[in-house]
C-alpha cells in the first residue's frame, strides 16, 4: 500500500486513519518494513516537518526504494533504474550466450526478442542523464552482437535491419505509444486529467522521444 501526500501533516492524518482502521479490525502492520520517502524539487531543500509514525513507530526515511518492481528516488530521476536494467539486461545476455551457443540464428533472435526487449516500466522514465540513456542502449546492442556472434564493432542499425529485429529507439518508441495509447483509452480521473492535458511532463517527454528517436533512426 502507498500513502501520496503533498504535506508531511496530511500524511500524518493519513497515516491515523490507517491506525485507526487497523485498531477496528484487528490488523497490525509491519512497522519494520515500511519506509517512508520524501521527494524533494530541484534546487529546493525540504522543510522539517512532524515526525511521521504508524503504530507509534516512527516511519524510516529514505532515499530511494523499489516499487513494483521500479526504483523511485527522492530526486525523481530515473538513473537507478536505468543502471538496474542495464545490469539485468548483461545477466540475460550473457545466459543466452552461454546456453544457446549452438542454436540457430532464427531460435536465437526468438530468444533474444523474449528475454532482451522487455524493458520494464520504461514508458516511465523520464528524468535521465544521456550518459546513463546511451549505457542501456550500447549494452543493449552488445547483447545482440554477443548473442549472435557479430563483430564488436559492426553498425548497428544494420545488424537490427538484416534480423529483422527493433532497435533500442524502435523498442522505446513503441511501449511509450503503448502507454500513451492506455492512458487515453482509461476512464480514471488523474489519467483523464494526464491525456487532456498536452502541457503535462510526461505527455511531452512521450512525444520528444518519438521526435527524437526518428531523427536517431534517420541519422544512422
Amino acid at each position: 500500500m502507498v500513502l501520496l501526500c503533498p504535506t508531511a501533516n496530511g500524511l500524518c492524518k493519513l497515516l491515523t486513519i490507517c491506525d485507526e482502521y487497523a485498531a477496528e479490525h484487528g490488523l497490525v502492520y509491519n512497522v519494520k518494513k515500511s519506509e517512508m520517502i520524501v521527494f524533494r524539487a530541484r534546487g529546493k531543500k525540504p522543510l522539517d516537518g512532524p515526525p511521521v509514525t504508524l503504530m507509534g513507530t516512527k516511519l524510516k526515511s529514505v532515499s530511494q526504494f523499489k516499487y513494483l518492481g521500479h526504483i523511485v528516488t527522492a530526486d525523481l530521476l530515473d538513473n537507478c533504474e536505468f543502471e538496474r536494467e542495464r545490469r539485468a539486461l548483461a545477466v540475460r545476455c550473457n545466459m543466452l550466450a552461454r546456453r544457446f551457443a549452438r542454436c540457430t540464428k532464427e531460435v536465437k533472435i526468438t530468444l533474444f526478442k523474449a528475454f532482451c526487449q522487455t524493458f520494464y516500466t520504461c514508458s516511465l522514465w523520464r528524468s535521465y542523464s544521456q550518459r546513463t540513456y546511451n549505457a542501456l542502449r550500447v549494452q543493449y546492442n552488445n547483447a545482440f552482437r554477443m548473442l549472435m556472434g557479430l563483430p564488436r564493432f559492426c553498425s548497428a542499425s544494420t545488424m537490427f535491419a538484416q534480423a529483422g529485429v527493433d532497435d533500442f529507439y524502435a523498442i522505446i518508441r513503441k511501449r511509450t505509444a503503448s502507454m500513451l495509447d492506455r492512458v487515453r483509452r482509461s476512464v480514471n480521473s488523474i489519467l483523464v486529467a494526464i491525456k487532456d492535458r498536452p502541457s503535462c511532463s510526461l505527455f511531452r517527454h512521450w512525444i520528444h522521444l518519438h521526435v527524437l528517436g526518428a531523427k536517431n533512426q534517420f541519422f544512422q
